[in-house]
């Protein structure tokens, strides 16, 4: 792998870290707003609408994954002509999915919240209302999601980050003039949060017409070769983002059919959380998923390889780094941070955490996966186990489990997940399984052995207050850095590190 290109992947890394640094406590702490604003029911019921809305989001989110495999594979090649095609040909298809998501949300999704929501009947006229604002909201977030695609597949997380940033810091702003506005509340806020979505699409768009000039569009190229081929990448990948959708967002439908709201808005919390901490190793792999796609497109396997395996190490850690101790200290944190904290809240969101650690270490392999653009086996093996996880869970709810066990049905899925993924990707790679095992899950076995007990002791022995948690946070960071430079790290990589902090501090020394 060039020195330019680790150079690049540690600066976008960087960049996204501190991006998710500022989401994270930015959008923490709108949650909260939110709640005190809408009250746990009416944010219940916000939940349930905006998963229904995501269940059409498998249809967006398909294509934008193949908008970012199809650019990343034409700048590996340095195909401008295929860049121009790819970005004109995603846009025809864009407009094409809008309009099916429109027609779908207002058909079988409308009837869904008129006859079989969960909703007492004198909200929900204002529940209705919501529905709409949402469905305007996702549209626009569709038209961004191609635009967002091309910069990451340019690697430009600069804009990407300060743009996410200023659109999170926004969304802030809305909640605390919702305080303020007359009216109900509930339909307010999905009317801000639309024109939220809707301003944020423009400023993509925009930015995009500006800076890259693909994004140009003087004639619109329709190409059938690319259109097949952007279509079978789609067609499984559809399958999988359905499925995705399901595991998440049709689960919390499922629990609004069987639990009361407050149960609903407790899994929301829990979801919420995990998928903020997740973001520091899943904006890792958005960092490191134009590189591996590039690398196989100029026939690089080797450097393929170094990248997926260092690649599932590091978005471990990013995770481990934060979920560690907010695992231990849930309880106070949620304390802290919620006026009024949910039954349920702090296992759930224990448990989602649990779920996120094991997911991390298979999101390099997802993106070896999708660099060969060969998806069915990929996207029905692992599609098929995200269904059996909703129809167990719908299972297990059925004959009165008790709602934390829809996350212990997810765990156990994630699991088995893992080694399929890991067992595809050698298929279909040449990805070494046995090598894999021996340089990524052994060092992570290492790392969580040597930190999840000192960690869990001294929470257990020294239980206190705000300074006492503060304390754990940086001894647990601390102890996982250690772990990390010494288990997870080969003896170069250790060494690379290591010159790197010294340059760094020669640098602030000399200033």
């Amino acid at each position: 792998m060039s020195v330019s290109r680790n150079k690049r992947i540690a600066k976008n890394t960087l960049l996204l870290y501190f991006r998710q640094l500022l989401i994270l406590f930015v959008s923490l702490y709108t949650v909260r707003v939110v709640l005190d604003v809408l009250g746990i029911e009416n944010y219940g019921l916000f939940s349930v609408v905006a998963g229904l809305i995501a269940l059409s989001g498998f249809l967006s989110g398909s294509l934008a994954s193949a908008t970012q495999r199809f650019f990343s594979y034409a700048l590996g090649k340095k195909d401008k002509d295929a860049l121009k095609k790819t970005f004109t040909t995603n846009i025809l298809l864009y407009v094409m999915i809008s309009i099916v998501a429109v027609i779908v949300l207002e058909t079988a999704g409308l009837w869904f919240v008129n006859n079989q929501l969960e909703v007492p009947q004198q909200r929900i006229d204002e529940v209705r209302t919501l529905y709409q604002y949402s469905i305007i909201g996702f549209v626009a977030s569709i038209f961004t999601s191609p635009f967002i695609a091309i910069l990451i597949a340019h690697e430009d997380m600069r804009i990407y980050a300060y743009t996410s940033i200023v659109d999170v810091c926004v969304k802030l702003g809305v909640v605390f003039l919702l305080e303020y506005l007359p009216g109900d509340k509930l339909p307010l806020y999905g009317l801000l949060l639309a024109c939220v979505a809707c301003a944020n699409a423009i400023v993509y768009i925009l930015i995009c017409l500006y800076k890259y000039e693909e994004c140009q569009i003087k004639e619109f190229h329709w190409d059938s070769k690319l259109i097949k081929e952007i279509l079978g990448f789609t067609s499984w990948t559809v399958f999988g983002q359905f499925t995705s959708v399901i595991r998440t967002h049709a689960v919390t439908v499922l629990l609004n059919q069987s639990f009361n709201p407050i149960v609903v808005a407790s899994r929301t919390i829990a979801i919420n959380v995990a998928s903020r901490i997740n973001l520091f190793s899943s904006n890792f792999n958005t960092g490191l998923y134009p590189p591996i796609v590039k690398s196989y497109a100029a026939g690089n396997i080797q450097d393929m390889f170094s990248l997926v395996s260092n690649g599932s190490k590091i978005t471990f850690f990013l995770l481990w780094l934060f979920a560690l101790p907010m695992i231990v200290e849930m309880d106070y944190i949620l304390g802290i941070w919620l006026a009024e904290v949910p039954d349920h809240a702090v296992l759930f969101t224990q448990l989602a955490l649990i779920e996120s650690i094991i997911m991390s270490l298979s999101l390099p392999l997802t993106t070896a996966a999708r660099a060969t653009g060969k998806m069915r086996l990929y996207e029905v093996s692992l599609g098929s186990i995200q269904i059996g996880l909703f129809l167990t869970a719908w299972l297990v709810l059925t004959y009165g489990a008790p709602a934390y066990s829809v996350f212990l049905v997810a765990i156990s899925a994630n699991v088995l997940m893992f080694v399929v993924r890991l067992y595809i990707v050698e298929r279909i790679t040449g990805l070494s399984m046995r090598r894999y095992l021996i340089t990524v899950l052994v060092p992570v076995a290492g790392i969580v052995l040597t930190t999840l007990l000192p960690v869990v002791t001294l929470s257990y022995f020294w239980p206190g207050d705000f300074l006492f948690v503060i304390a754990l946070f940086i001894c647990s960071m601390c102890l996982s850095i250690a772990s990390m430079y010494y288990i997870g790290l080969d003896k170069n990589h250790r060494s690379m590190a290591l010159n790197l902090v010294k340059k760094k501090l020669s640098l602030g020394t000399m200033t």
